[in-house]
């Protein structure tokens, strides 16, 4: 599995940086100071969240997950004084980053076509590539939700309310993605 899937933990076992209440609390105080003007606070609100960014966007827009994750960030500094309650600001994060994510693979999608047909045979050389390949031939809609409930662990209706459709659509999508993975996977 690659490393963008796999559950993110350290050294020790524990949930990475993201899951830990220091870096949360420094990311919201970081948040209020640079929506008071502080631009210094700006910069280091933006380089603290680009890893959190990137672990999202980059399983949803494959290849193009560093375009999406610097699309966020704009986002992110375009809009952060909009921002009601810093207390918010990774969910808030969360949404902006799933929705340039989509947006960026969509994109990509239509330049580039792939058939599901053309996933590699088991044995394959590029096996440990097998993962991305398999992601890569899910539409972003797929690959989104799939992330959002396997890879971040959200419930169907928070996936649901972070790419804006109705929670049964959420669901359906996952279902999809999820036999869609399978079946390319053991192909």
């Amino acid at each position: 599995m690659t490393a963008d899937l796999r559950d993110h933990r350290d050294a020790r076992g524990r949930r990475d940086s993201w899951d830990h209440q220091d870096s949360r609390d420094r990311g919201v105080a970081l948040a209020r100071a640079a929506r008071a003007g502080d631009t210094l606070a700006l910069h280091r609100l933006l380089d603290h969240l680009t890893p959190y960014i990137a672990r999202i966007c980059t399983p949803i827009a494959l290849a193009d997950g560093p375009d999406a994750t610097q699309e966020t960030l704009l986002a992110v500094f375009r809009s952060l004084r909009s921002l009601k309650d810093p207390q918010a600001l990774y969910g808030w994060v969360r949404a902006i980053a799933v929705r340039e994510a989509v947006r960026i693979a969509r994109r990509a999608a239509r330049a580039h076509p792939v058939e599901l047909a053309d996933v590699p045979e088991r044995g394959d050389p590029q096996l440990a590539t097998d993962i991305d390949d398999v992601l890569a031939r899910l539409s972003p809609e797929h690959r989104a939700v799939l992330v959002m409930r396997d890879v971040e662990g959200l419930d169907e209706e928070a996936a649901a309310a972070l790419l804006g459709v109705p929670a049964g659509t959420a669901k359906s999508r996952l279902h999809r993605a999820r036999m869609s993975f399978r079946k390319a996977w053991s192909s």
